[in-house]
Formats: C-alpha cells, structure tokens, sequence
C-alpha cells in the first residue's frame, strides 16, 4: 500500500473522536493489506474467513452509526457475514467507513447518553466512541495476524481501550461476541498491555494460522 492509500484510508474514518480514528484507520489499512489468496483463511475469530471478519467489522461500523443517528440499519446481518465484499473488498470497507463517519462528528464528548446498538442501551457518548473503536480495533487485529501483516495494536491504544472493555464487554459474552477471558499470565512493558486486552477478549495474543 503506498502512502497516499494509507493517507486517503485515514481519511475516511475522521470522526472527531481519536481512539475511534485510530481503530477505525487500523481496520482499513488491515483490510488494504491482506493479500488476494488469504481472504479464505481462518481467523481469531474461529467460525468465519477473513473475508467474514471485515463484513462483520464493516457492518458493524455501519450499525454503529444507523443507531446513533436514527438512519436505517444495513440490510445484511453483522451476526451472519456471507464473505461476500464484492471485487473490491478494502473499497467495500472504505464506504462503510466514510457513509459511518458523519454520525459520530456531529455527537460531542458533552452530550447526554446517546443510543446503542449494544444491550446496555444509551450510554455516554465518550464510552459508545470507545466500544465502537473496540470492535473495529479487536477485528483489525484479527484479520492482520490472520494474513501474515503482525500484530497493529499498539500499547497506547490498548491502554485506551482497556477501560472501555471492562464497562462493555462483559454482557456480550453472553451473546458470542467475545469468548471467556483467558489467563495474560506475566507479560511486562508495553507489548504486556496489548496482551492482556487481547487476552481479557477471548484471544490468544501469539495467535498463528
């Protein structure tokens, strides 16, 4: 991917909210990256492809912003992804990005609750940017170790949305969203951080095809 792709890729996820930027541009150039053979391949998430886990992740970002802004939701379920992103599949991910993005922009870190999509319902706009920055973040990670592009989660971001998990995730367990925690046993430093978020998600950080 040259620059100007990576550029025009972080383009599209301006939202106004800089940890949802952030996860936001890690899907797309996690998407921009996976090689044309590998959209197949297992992944993380244990029943779907690649190709899956990007219309999943995608679909997501779209329902995200449907509820927040009280448009209509995609017409395909998040929850059954066909796999099937067209010819183009990191363009198909760029339109649920940029058509996402407006909802966010308009909602300030001062409002009151706002809507979700999750089973908690209106929560504070700085908490629903944060759990929607988790799912494109947790996804990214999972279709870049799947196609060979390394780990994208930095300590930084993880420290972010360590807090952000331990509000939301726990309800979701209970409808698959994420499998049980598994032990981050000792990993000190920042590559430590990383892991344990992974880990508190259900995901094995040394996680290979």
């Amino acid at each position: 991917m040259s620059s100007g792709e990576a550029e025009q890729m972080s383009e599209v996820t301006m939202t106004g909210w800089d940890v949802l930027d952030q996860a936001r541009t890690m899907l797309a150039v996690a998407a921009a990256g996976v090689p044309a053979a590998a959209w197949t391949r297992p992944t993380p998430c244990t029943e779907w492809t690649v190709s899956q886990v990007l219309q999943h992740a995608a679909l997501d970002q779209w329902v995200w912003a449907a509820v927040l802004a009280g448009t209509a939701l995609p017409p395909d379920n998040p929850f059954a992804p066909s796999g099937d992103l067209g010819a183009d599949p990191v363009a198909y991910t760029g339109r649920a990005l940029a058509e996402s993005a407006p909802a966010w922009a308009g909602v300030g870190a001062g409002a009151g609750p706002v809507p979700t999509p999750l089973p908690q319902g209106d929560m504070a706009p700085t908490l629903a940017a944060g759990a929607a920055a988790l799912d494109a973040a947790i996804h990214a990670w999972d279709i870049a170790v799947a196609t060979g592009q390394g780990s994208p989660l930095t300590a930084a971001l993880a420290r972010s949305l360590r807090p952000v998990a331990e509000a939301v995730v726990e309800p979701l367990r209970a409808f698959g969203a994420y499998a049980a925690p598994l032990d981050a046993g000792s990993r000190p430093g920042p590559a430590g951080e990383a892991a344990a978020l992974l880990c508190y998600l259900g995901r094995r950080p040394d996680w290979a095809v």
